[in-house]
């Protein structure tokens, strides 16, 4: 399996990366490396997470208030977004897994 993160997803993590930098030193770091290990999860287990909607999963990142939304088609998992838990849904929902 291999992971790719749609352009949303992306930015959805600089978001969050930009606003833990602002807030203590090294703790983007820390959310980096949480988003990674979760990551690393999914690829070698791709059902882990619950679904959503369809064929959207969820895991939530250990130790931030964050879910990632993924797809799998075939041998690879699509991230299509990163979201504080308190977001409105309706944001990740209007995505596709392009």
């Amino acid at each position: 399996m291999i992971t790719r993160l749609t352009a949303a997803a992306s930015a959805d993590l600089a978001d969050a990366l930009d606003w833990y930098r602002s807030r203590q030193a090294g703790l983007d770091n820390r959310f980096l490396a949480a988003v990674d290990a979760t990551l690393d999860e999914l690829v070698k287990h791709p059902v882990v997470g619950t679904p959503v909607e369809g064929e959207i999963r969820r895991v939530l990142l250990r130790g931030f208030p964050y879910g990632i939304f993924y797809t799998t088609t075939g041998d690879e998992i699509v991230v299509i977004a990163c979201m504080h838990g308190a977001r409105d849904p309706k944001r990740w929902q209007a995505r596709g897994a392009s």
